[in-house]
C-alpha cells in the first residue's frame, strides 16, 4: 500500500507541544545531541585516512543512500513543491555547510576548541527561530540560555588556551549555516516526519555530492584504517541521518528554542569522547562547567514562553 505523502497538508506551525509529548520530545532531542557529540571525534578519526573534501562528500552520499533506501522501501511520495525551498536550506546547512566547514576547521583545531561552535549553536538557533517561526521565549529563558552559552564558551576557549586561529572563521560560519538548517528543519518537522526532512534534504544534495565525492576521491589520498572507516560510517549514518531524525522529531515535539538548549551539554559530551577516543586532556574545570550547564538547561526547559 502506498504511504500517504507527508506533505499533503500543512499543520499550524507552533513552538510548543502538548504536555504528553514533551517528555518523549525531550528524549528524542537528547538522543540527537548524544549522536552529534560524537561527530567531532569521529571526524578526527575519518581525517586519519580521508581528505576533508572526500570525507564530507562520501559521508553525504552514504547517508543519502541510507535515506533513499528508507524512502523507497516505504514508498514515500515526494514533498509538496512549497516545501523544497526549506529542504534546500536544510541541505545547505546541515548536509553540506556544517560538515564541510567543521571538517576544514578540524584539520588544524582540536575537538575541544571546535566545540565552541556547538556551545554557541543553541543560542543562535533560538535567535533564528524567533525570526523565522515567531517564537517568543520568556526573559528567564533568554537569561538562562545566555548564561549557559557563556559558560560553554568560557570553558572551551580556556581549553584551547584562548587563542583564536583561522579555523575559527570556519567554525563561526558553520555555526550560522547549521542554525539556519536546524531552524528550517524544525519548522518542516511540523508538517512531515523528521526522518523525511533530512532524507529529502540528503536526496536533494545528491547531484552535488556524487560528483564531488568522485572528484575528491580521485584527487585526495585515501588510507583505509579501522579509525578512518569507523569515523566515516558514524558521521554518515549516525551524525548525518539517525541523529538528525531524533533531533528534528524532538524539535517538533517540544519547540525549537527549548530543544536547542539541550545542545548546551553537547560540547561537554564531546570533550568526554575526546578523552576516551582521542586521548585529549581534560582539566578539572569540566565538572564545574557541566554543573553550570545542567542548571541552565533545567531553567530553559521550565521557562514558559
Amino acid at each position: 500500500m502506498r504511504a500517504q505523502s507527508s506533505a499533503t497538508t500543512d499543520l499550524p506551525i507552533a513552538v510548543t507541544a502538548p504536555r504528553d509529548r514533551r517528555g518523549f520530545g525531550t528524549l528524542q532531542a537528547a538522543l540527537g545531541v548524544i549522536a552529534f557529540s560524537l561527530t567531532f571525534p569521529a571526524t578526527a578519526w575519518g581525517l586519519e585516512g580521508f581528505g576533508p573534501w572526500s570525507l564530507v562528500a562520501v559521508r553525504s552520499v552514504l547517508a543519502a543512500f541510507i535515506a533513499g533506501g528508507c524512502l523507497l522501501a516505504l514508498r514515500v511520495a515526494p514533498p509538496a513543491r512549497r516545501h523544497w525551498p526549506g529542504l534546500a536550506v536544510v541541505g545547505a546547512g546541515v548536509v553540506l555547510g556544517f560538515p564541510m566547514l567543521t571538517t576544514l576547521a578540524l584539520r588544524t583545531s582540536t575537538t575541544a576548541h571546535a566545540a565552541v561552535v556547538v556551545g554557541l549553536l543553541p543560542l543562535t538557533t533560538a535567535l533564528l527561530s524567533a525570526l523565522r517561526v515567531g517564537s517568543r521565549p520568556s526573559r528567564v529563558f533568554w537569561v538562562a540560555a545566555l548564561a549557559g552559552a557563556a559558560a560553554v564558551v568560557a570553558f572551551t576557549v580556556q581549553q584551547s588556551g584562548g587563542a583564536l586561529t583561522t579555523a575559527d572563521l570556519y567554525l563561526f560560519a558553520a555555526l550560522l549555516v547549521c542554525a539556519a538548517g536546524y531552524t528550517e528543519g524544525g519548522r518542516l518537522a511540523r508538517v512531515m516526519p523528521g526522518w523525511q526532512v533530512i532524507g529529502w534534504a540528503l536526496m536533494l544534495c545528491l547531484p552535488l555530492t556524487v560528483p564531488a565525492a568522485a572528484i575528491a576521491l580521485a584527487v585526495e589520498p585515501v588510507t583505509l584504517t579501522a579509525h578512518s572507516v569507523t569515523g566515516l560510517l558514524w558521521v554518515a549514518a549516525g551524525s548525518q541521518f539517525l541523529g538528525l531524525i531524533a533531533w528534528y522529531r524532538g524539535m517538533a515535539a517540544i519547540g525549537i528554542p527549548k530543544a536547542s538548549q539541550l545542545q548546551l551539554a553537547q560540547p561537554l559530551l564531546t570533550l568526554v569522547w575526546s578523552v576516551l577516543l582521542l586521548n585529549e586532556q581534560l582539566t578539572v574545570a569540566a565538572p564545574l562547567t557541566a554543573a553550570a550547564v545542567l542548571v541552565c538547561i533545567a531553567v530553559t526547559q521550565r521557562a514558559r514562553g
